[in-house]
């Protein structure tokens, strides 16, 4: 597994819901088809309004963004309790979101899923990121890189783990919880 995520910062505000990363006509894209799979990361965070935010987190006529982490402020994820939400960010290429804070059934259903890490951060940081600045992510010292300044993470403790084996369904066949037939 990779240890460290590089890349692209992509930067909402507060209250990023789940209709705006997903907005409920793409839904009916079924996650475990992959062409369906790819049709649904084409749209994340398209209900976004397009006048906070002009820069599409993925450009029109392309399946997957160039911005594998996502700065967020408070509260993101609010909204319906929608999987799809972590699904269609990781299948457009998103890797790490880190926010100030999370709706809870978002931030389960990134560990449930096993798609992505959501990382809390101690201080607010849309502000002080730029879309397309370049970051790092070291998911073994869960820290945030930017230029020559490292920020503590929240730890995820053992949901790391479930995230790391691609989901709880994964994690419970791992760690046998769930018996794996041969």
């Amino acid at each position: 597994m990779t240890k460290r995520i590089f890349g692209k910062a992509y930067v909402v505000g507060d209250n990023i819901d789940t209709d705006q990363i997903i907005p409920a006509q793409y839904l009916m894209y079924v996650p475990t088809v992959p062409e369906e799979l790819e049709k649904l990361g084409s749209h994340a965070l398209c209900g976004l309004p397009e006048s906070l935010y002009p820069l599409r987190f993925v450009e029109a006529g392309k399946t997957k963004t160039e911005y594998p982490i996502i700065i967020a402020g408070k509260n993101f994820g609010c909204g319906s309790s929608r999987e799809h939400a972590p699904i269609a960010l990781a299948a457009a290429g998103c890797r790490v979101v880190i926010a100030k804070s999370y709706a809870r059934i978002f931030f389960r259903n990134c560990i449930a899923t096993g798609v992505l890490f959501p990382y809390e951060i101690g201080e607010r940081f849309p502000e002080k990121i730029e879309i397309g600045q370049e970051l790092v992510v070291d998911l073994e010292t869960e820290t945030l890189l930017v230029a020559d300044q490292v920020y503590p993470l929240k730890p995820l403790g053992d949901a790391k783990e479930v995230i790391e084996a691609g989901g709880i369904f994964n994690y419970a066949k791992k760690t046998g919880m769930i018996p794996v037939s041969s």
